[in-house]
């Protein structure tokens, strides 16, 4: 059992200057990935933005922790790492898998009537109450290999070398399993805005289906469709970062 301050450490990646930051923006990467993803996000938002990246069990500096395969304890793990993040102003930012883990820290927090996100920001994940079948989690590792080359945005050296794939599949597969398993519970919506990104060459989470994402809130809900796939092109990220600095840093 790894202690609490280790996990914090090698879990949370504070990239940019957060001394000046009025608001902090948790980030939760994609089934397979790791925090690396936002590591150039201060570089396109205002200093009062302070990028806080989690990484999950199971990769990168976590290589030696096991991986979680189901929602519940992986939740219950992050409110223990981000505690300490918690007594200031902060948003969400989740992609594909990620989008589900920022949803569901959201509704932990609520059930524990601890102040929430100010903002939700989720993309490339089609909207949970479509309960869509997840591909991959439950197939031989031919299938999980070729759900990543349909979803591209894996490197090709990635899919052609064994032994790069041994390392790599254990914990996309765990990730997985934790979205395939969660399903879509039945709870009351969130009182939070929720800001959805899809797209416009994403199949897996196309504009159609994510824009079901409206009923995971009460408040202000918006969808916009960004250039490139299911990780989107350099435009597409650009606009998304332009997005979250502007809902952020605006009045109120």
């Amino acid at each position: 059992m790894v202690d609490l301050l280790v996990r914090r450490r090698r879990a949370l990646r504070h990239y940019g200057r957060p001394g000046a930051a009025r608001v902090r923006l948790l980030c939760f990467h994609y089934a397979g990935g790791n925090a690396a993803m936002f590591r150039d996000w201060p570089d396109r938002l205002p200093p009062d933005v302070a990028t806080v990246a989690v990484q999950l069990p199971g990769r990168d500096t976590r290589l030696d922790e096991p991986p979680h395969v189901r929602m519940g304890p992986l939740v219950e793990e992050l409110l223990e790492v981000l505690d300490p993040l918690l007594d200031e102003p902060f948003a969400c930012y989740g992609h594909s898998m990620g989008a589900r883990v920022a949803l569901a820290l959201a509704h932990a927090l609520r059930a524990r009537a601890s102040a929430g996100p100010r903002a939700l920001f989720v993309a490339s994940s089609a909207a949970p109450a479509l309960r869509r079948r997840v591909r991959g989690w439950d197939e031989p590792d031919e299938g999980l290999i070729a759900y990543l080359r349909d979803l591209g945005g894996t490197p090709s050296i990635v899919l052609e070398r064994p032994d790069l794939l041994e390392l790599f599949l254990p914990a996309l597969r765990a990730d997985l399993t934790v979205v395939a398993t969660s399903g879509a519970p039945v709870r009351p919506a969130l009182d939070v805005p929720l800001r959805a990104f899809a797209g416009v060459d994403d199949h897996e989470a196309s504009v159609e289906r994510m824009a079901a994402w409206r009923e995971e809130t009460t408040g202000p809900f918006a969808l916009e469709a960004v250039s490139g796939g299911h990780f989107f092109d350099p435009a597409g990220v650009a606009r998304v970062l332009d997005v979250i600095a502007a809902t952020l840093t605006g009045p109120g």
